[in-house]
């Protein structure tokens, strides 16, 4: 009985032998029949487009009529969007501008509510984008807002069922809104407003540390008045260079 060799392993590392001519003949005509194909695809769309295009043009010519009244309606809903628009903006700034609260309606107030009814008169001063932030995490604002020479504003709200009768309001709610306003929100007008009133040793802290405060008497004024709160505090910081 004859002795075969034994059959060679083929190694990974190996060099495979090279293909046979008739397979490069196939993986050729492969190739071009896929370059043919897309040759042919490319024609077959650019003819297509050429067509919709010639379609599109064609219906527009005969129908310009239908166009014309197309662009007519465009632009009248276009006029009218942008009257609606100037309009409602223009009766929101007399709605603001005729913003007026009472003392009793601001003492019947929740404290959010009452953090939107400050935030409401200072965009009735000119602040625009002034905004309630209040919640958890505010990092001590309940209001944010720039008034309209430049300076930032970052108020403190502190709500009182019982008004002027109720708890004080004391340092400590001072300390912790002057530990953030500036360093975080880079607040120029540090303010605490409140419907009640402020302990004694509240006014010498407040001007140690450049805030201001807002009692119960300030606040009537600002809130019954037409004059903007800057108007109303004693020594605010001057405009903003180029405000």
């Amino acid at each position: 009985m004859p002795i075969r060799p034994p059959r060679r392993r083929h190694h990974p590392g190996a060099r495979r032998p090279a293909p046979r001519p008739s397979q490069r003949r196939r993986y050729v005509r492969y190739r071009r029949q896929r370059q043919h194909d897309r040759q042919v695809l490319a024609l077959g769309a650019g003819v297509l487009g050429i067509a919709a295009v010639w379609f599109l043009v064609a219906w527009l010519v005969a129908h310009l009529w239908a166009v014309v009244m197309l662009g007519a309606v465009a632009v009248v809903a276009a006029t009218w969007f942008v009257n609606q628009n100037r309009q409602r903006r223009a009766w929101n700034r007399v709605q603001q501008q005729a913003l007026r609260y009472e003392l009793p309606h601001l003492d019947a107030l929740g404290h959010r509510e009452f953090e939107y009814a400050v935030r409401d008169l200072m965009r009735r001063d000119g602040c625009t984008d002034a905004r309630q932030v209040g919640g958890s995490g505010d990092n001590g604002a309940d209001v944010l807002a720039t008034d309209p020479h430049g300076r930032t504003w970052v108020i403190q709200c502190k709500h009182r069922k019982a008004g002027d009768r109720g708890s004080a309001v004391g340092t400590p709610d001072l300390q912790r809104v002057n530990g953030t306003a500036r360093q975080i929100h880079g607040a120029d007008i540090v303010l605490v407003v409140t419907n009640g009133r402020f302990s004694s040793r509240c006014a010498p802290l407040a001007e140690q540390l450049h805030m201001h405060l807002a009692d119960r008497r300030v606040l009537a004024a600002w809130a019954a008045g037409s004059r903007p709160l800057w108007e109303l505090l004693p020594r605010v910081p001057g405009p903003r260079a180029g405000s």
